[in-house]
């Protein structure tokens, strides 16, 4: 007995069997395409290292060459050993060299960390030199070193070894002139002394002896003679001093 199918279910399967050949079809096509698409980037890949190999073939070829004329000249004061006891002896202080490598990152950051400080302290030097400068320090100093210079060029070693056997001499005068009633005495005589330029002085003998009349003409005299008298008193001292010490 034969049994006939009905034609709209045999439509169904047929309909059902060529979507799913064609979805097969589908994927064997995106995996033909996705094999492709990887010989294709293969292909690419090679040629970039051919291409790669091709340029830096020459370049090693010099490379070898410079090193193997480099060793040679090298070969009578290094020998192979020697460049493997140097090596040994780099990886032996390897924490040697990490602990130097610390350091210097330390000395970095310091410098770091201290460069604003130091821009700020050039600033502040900078403007108390310029304040220095406006108020004429460097103009005096440097007057300062003319005067040096002339000192310098116009006394001998001799003159400065006399000098400064003599500077508790000189200090001590100094320190003479500078007391209050010496400088008042100095202050008078200046005036003085400019009173009478400007005054007309009698000059003749009569005009002289007429002066002495004067209290204060007298006195002048005796302090003056007084002065005299001493000064030439301390000068025999000295010349008796200097013949005996000779």
């Amino acid at each position: 007995m034969t049994t006939t199918l009905d034609p709209a279910l045999q439509t169904e399967s047929s309909q059902a069997q060529l979507a799913a050949i064609e979805r097969k079809l589908d994927a064997l096509t995106h995996a033909v395409a996705e094999l492709a698409e990887q010989a294709r980037e293969e292909r690419r890949r090679r040629q970039v290292w051919e291409d790669l190999q091709a340029d830096l073939t020459p370049i090693v070829r010099d490379v070898y060459g410079l090193a193997v004329a480099q060793a040679a000249e090298l070969e009578p004061y290094v020998q192979p050993e020697e460049i493997l006891a140097l090596l040994k002896r780099l990886l032996r202080h390897t924490r040697s060299f990490h602990a130097l490598l610390d350091e210097l990152e330390s000395a970095q950051d310091f410098v770091r960390d201290f460069t604003p400080v130091a821009r700020e302290m050039m600033d502040q030097a900078t403007t108390s030199l310029d304040a220095l400068e406006q108020k004429g320090y460097f103009s005096f100093l440097q007057e300062g070193l003319y005067v040096l210079e002339q000192i310098v060029t116009s006394f001998t070693p001799a003159d400065v070894r006399l000098l400064g056997d003599n500077i508790v001499l000189i200090l001590n005068t100094v320190k003479a002139l500078t007391q209050p009633e010496m400088m008042r005495l100095l202050h008078d005589l200046t005036a003085s002394l400019q009173e009478a330029q400007a005054e007309e002085l009698p000059t003749s003998l009569v005009g002289l002896l007429g002066q002495m009349r004067d209290p204060d003409v007298r006195r002048g005299l005796a302090l003056t003679l007084a002065m005299l008298k001493r000064i030439s008193r301390q000068q025999r001292l000295v010349q008796t001093e200097g013949g005996k010490s000779v």
